[in-house]
């Protein structure tokens, strides 16, 4: 029987004051795809950072062996030469670089000992070409959206994985062992932030990897990913193993998963609820927001063109859309957060108003949880207490006076969301770097609802997070629409706009292609409007082209 490729054996790994791993096993063989699943804090990125190196051996118990030989990695750099690449749910990017900058960083093509650009991008250009990629090559990282982000560091990964790999039938370099080994590459939560079109690029690219037999540890909270990529599943639940399944295996279904994952059944991700699906019901609804002829200038073409919506108390409208198509600015020019001038109107309660600031939107009763929240929604290296409240701050908030913040208020309130929202912290004073994805999240929904929001702006809500989690969010977004509040987002997962929205926005290059009333709405019909046919939605409730 041939040896697996990686062993990872009783592995364990504690935190003051909490075990994060506790004697978890893992293996691999060559040529497999192995996804590994859990919830935010089951201990999978922990697991992940052991393997390369960013734990160095010695900070944790347990062994780890490559093609059978017991190894160990101090640093990085050592996890890199035994042919372990790792894509970090934290991109580690450098934003003031280029895409192919950042592709080729502390690998850089020279001559002469100097870099040699033009060979660089050439190379570049290549790589993405050989992978069916599509970059703008010359820009700098920071211009560039969180998913176009990700493809940068999936490529960054592929390029070291395309250096061990020579000719279809062998490979380049001496691994850990002292002979030749295949490459292992480690994707955490590599489709977060991607279209389905890229999930559809990334599957294409680890089969030609597999084909090559180059092992590949996938790390994903969607689990329809798993079915369609995986070959074996690892469920890791409170820093254990729970068990590994062959992917097409009759006992290996969603159900279990998820049951595996959370340690209980869940009969459905989104909650059942009144809705206002009907024009009737909604036009009994006060107008919460109105937005007339929004555009943005003076870019060519235009961000955004025309676009005119309205969403009423205790609505849920979704903005469907694929990449590029204007979503995120939708959302970010409303809260007064978008970099460039736009133009149109817009009301709150009826009311004109004008925002270019995000908190002049706070103090108009707007709330917005962004789609990157490490980047845009929390200070990391701060206590949960301080981000809870950073947008409670202003002239009429209880928790300060005369520039001084009352803690005992701050902690009180804090406090109070932290129980209602379940978040998993051993104290108000962690810093948000400390907890799990779905915790940081639930932190930054808290900051918005400490606020009391008219309405609230969720951008890719459940981005990232395990699906105990994303059920969790669902309900609390349901529980808000019935206390009133207009509840407007985004998301790149179509059944999550078919199952928690009341109407559907479908905007293409800018525009809206189509408004629907959520009543026997099909992903199909959502796909046709992204791609650019234009359907509207009239009263009272019949679809047809506009």
């Amino acid at each position: 029987m041939a040896v697996p490729l990686l062993q990872m054996q009783a592995i364990t790994k504690d935190f003051p004051g909490v075990r994060a791993l506790d004697a978890v096993s893992f293996e691999i063989n060559r040529g497999e795809i192995h996804a590994l699943c859990g919830e935010n804090g089951a201990g999978k990125s922990t697991l992940i950072k052991i393997l390369g190196g960013v734990y160095p051996f010695g900070t944790y118990d347990g062994q780890l062996r490559i093609d059978g030989i017991e190894q160990q990695f101090y640093t990085v750099r050592d996890a890199t030469r035994a042919g372990i690449a790792v894509i970090h749910q934290e991109l580690a990017l450098i934003p003031e670089m280029t895409v192919a900058e950042n592709i080729y960083l502390g690998k850089e093509p020279q001559q002469f000992g100097i870099i040699d650009k033009q060979r660089l991008y050439h190379d570049a250009g290549q790589l993405l070409s050989q992978f069916g990629l599509t970059l703008p090559l010359d820009r700098p990282v920071y211009e560039l959206g969180i998913g176009q982000q990700q493809l940068v560091e999936i490529a960054k990964a592929l390029e070291r994985s395309r250096g061990w790999v020579s000719q279809p039938d062998g490979f380049l370099r001496a691994g850990a062992t002292g002979r030749e080994t295949l490459p292992l590459l480690v994707l955490d939560e590599p489709t977060a932030a991607l279209t389905e079109s890229e999930v559809e690029i990334l599957r294409h690219i680890l089969m030609q990897l597999r084909e090559k037999e180059v092992a590949c540890i996938y790390i994903t909270h969607k689990l329809k990913e798993i079915f369609q990529i995986a070959d074996r599943v690892t469920v890791l639940r409170d820093g254990k193993t729970v068990a590994t399944h062959t992917v097409e295996s009759r006992e290996c279904t969603e159900e279990v998963l998820i049951s595996e994952m959370v340690g209980r059944e869940l009969t459905t991700l989104f909650p059942k609820r009144q809705t206002c699906s009907t024009f009737e019901d909604a036009s009994n609804q006060e107008v919460a927001l109105r937005v007339e002829k929004l555009s943005t200038y003076p870019s060519e073409p235009p961000q955004l063109e025309d676009v005119s919506f309205e969403v009423r108390r205790g609505e849920i409208l979704g903005i469907a859309g694929l990449m590029g198509a204007g979503r995120t600015e939708l959302i970010s020019t409303l809260f007064g957060a978008y970099p460039g001038r736009w133009k149109g109107k817009v009301f709150i309660n009826g009311i004109p108003i004008e925002i270019h600031a995000p908190h002049q939107a706070i103090q108009h009763g707007l709330g917005l949880v962004s789609e990157d929240r490490k980047r845009y929604g929390l200070l990391l290296d701060v206590d949960v207490v301080r981000n809870m409240t950073l947008a409670s701050l202003g002239a009429s908030s209880d928790i300060a006076s005369y520039g001084v913040i009352d803690d005992n208020v701050a902690s009180e309130k804090s406090g109070h969301y932290v129980d209602s929202l379940q978040i998993k912290t051993t104290s108000l004073d962690v810093p948000v770097n400390h907890l799990s994805g779905g915790n940081q999240q639930k932190v930054v929904l808290g900051k918005w609802l400490m606020t009391h929001p008219k309405v609230l702006f969720l951008d890719e809500p459940t981005r990232g997070i395990d699906v105990g989690a994303k059920t969790e969010i669902h309900a609390l977004m349901a529980q808000l629409a019935q206390e009133g509040v207009a509840i407007v987002f985004v998301s790149s997962e179509l059944p999550e706009i078919l199952g928690m929205s009341d109407r559907v926005l479908v905007l293409h290059e800018g525009k809206i292609t189509g408004e629907f009333i959520n009543e026997n709405l099909t992903q199909e019909d959502l796909l046709t409007m992204m791609s650019g046919r234009d359907f509207r939605c009239q009263p009272p409730g019949s679809c047809h082209k506009a």
